[in-house]
């Protein structure tokens, strides 16, 4: 029976507090916003972390690009039936695609040429041809866009069509045949998909002509040696791996990360301070009231166990509306401000909305640096008065 939770003593703590709403509504207010802070920022990097790691699953293992005076260029796509013939290579696609930048609202478009009757390099774009039939528009000034680029194309009245630029500075009027969502928040954010050839027109490009090619590898185990193959044959080409794509995600993440661990080191800094300050002591009035209890016969046990449920119930309340608040300020949002940390403040660059993802690892690690280290931080200096003796106090 001992071990029972006493009702009377909850009841006492919430007394205790009760009696000294300033001081502890101010340490809730204090502690509520850390955990918020901190709790945002894990919350930030781990949605574009899960963003990141489901686009580098659907890039291709190999991408070949032609490079000129160090620079990207067009390549031939004529050389797409000897990369075939090399031993371990599935297929090999080529790729038309570029940026285009929307001047009125300051963003950049992904375009990409579509052709149905080939091999597509992405499932994701298997499913957009699927479900918005090419074949039905015969006009081939067509396209397909992404939620987000109608988003902003319906912001600047262009409800039915886009007039296109081409680099000649003529108009290419294409009309708006559809819209896709998409699992992926930057798949769908910014891209655009148009026929082949009207995606050759708008680039101003040869018909004979890629953007990159892509190569599929049956064994991923081998795509570092198809990789070493293909620059034996084509040594004015950059040959990249989706290891290379990741590591080069993984180095801009990082980078980013910095500032991320100065504001993690600058929130734990400021938390401690507030642990400092209650290991160091208790005030006066505190003392006292502990002295009192222990002449009215408390136990230390009882002491310590009142402390415990003093300092339980801040740092609970403060950890539960952190957490919904980290929640709110980032999935509903969409953590202004905060988020540039991660994805950057240039204007180029339509809206990003972060996705959903329930970490149960980082709900317990904001929990276990901040409720325990609280609680541990109450109970030692309680204890320490409680060991003394009773009349020693009161004087």
């Amino acid at each position: 029976m001992k071990n029972k939770i006493n009702l009377y003593l909850i009841e006492y703590a919430i007394n205790s507090l009760l009696r000294q709403k300033l001081k502890n509504g101010f340490i809730l207010v204090i502690f509520t916003l850390l955990i918020s802070l901190l709790a945002s920022i894990f919350f930030i990097s781990n949605s574009i972390k899960y963003e990141l790691n489901s686009t580098l699953k659907s890039l291709p293992e190999i991408t070949i690009q032609k490079l000129k005076s160090g620079r990207h260029y067009d390549i031939n796509v004529d050389i797409i039936d000897e990369i075939i013939n090399i031993a371990g290579v599935e297929d090999a696609i080529p790729r038309v695609w570029g940026y285009y930048y929307f001047e009125n609202s300051g963003v950049n478009f992904s375009i990409i040429g579509i052709d149905e009757f080939e091999n597509q390099y992405k499932d994701s774009l298997k499913r957009i041809i699927k479900e918005n039939d090419f074949s039905k528009n015969s006009n081939e000034d067509f396209m397909i866009v992404g939620s987000g680029v109608k988003k902003i194309l319906d912001e600047n009245y262009y409800k039915e069509y886009f007039n296109f630029i081409k680099p000649n500075g003529s108009f290419k009027q294409v009309n708006i045949a559809g819209v896709f969502d998409s699992s992926l928040q930057l798949e769908a954010n910014d891209t655009i998909l148009l026929p082949l050839k009207t995606a050759l027109e708008i680039f101003d490009m040869e018909e004979n002509m890629a953007t990159d090619i892509v190569v599929k590898v049956s064994n991923p185990e081998e795509i570092l040696t198809i990789a070493s193959k293909i620059k034996l044959l084509y040594p004015d080409s950059r040959v990249i791996t989706n290891k290379d794509i990741e590591m080069s995600y993984q180095n801009i993440f990082d980078y980013k990360g910095g500032i991320f661990l100065a504001l993690f080191i600058v929130s734990i800094f400021t938390f401690f301070i507030i642990v400092y300050d209650k290991v160091s002591g208790l005030s006066s009035e505190e003392k006292k009231e502990i002295g009192i209890l222990k002449a009215l016969g408390w136990k230390i046990e009882d002491v310590l166990k009142e402390k415990f449920y003093e300092s339980f119930i801040i740092s609970f309340i403060a950890y539960v509306i952190g957490i919904l608040s980290a929640m709110s300020f980032v999935y509903i949002f969409q953590a202004p401000l905060l988020s540039n940390i991660f994805t950057g403040y240039s204007m180029l660059k339509t809206s990003f909305e972060l996705p959903f993802v329930l970490d149960f690892t980082t709900l317990f690690l904001v929990f276990f640096l901040s409720v325990p280290i609280y609680i541990a931080a109450t109970i030692i200096p309680s204890w320490r008065s409680a060991t003394i003796e009773t009349d020693k106090v009161l004087r």
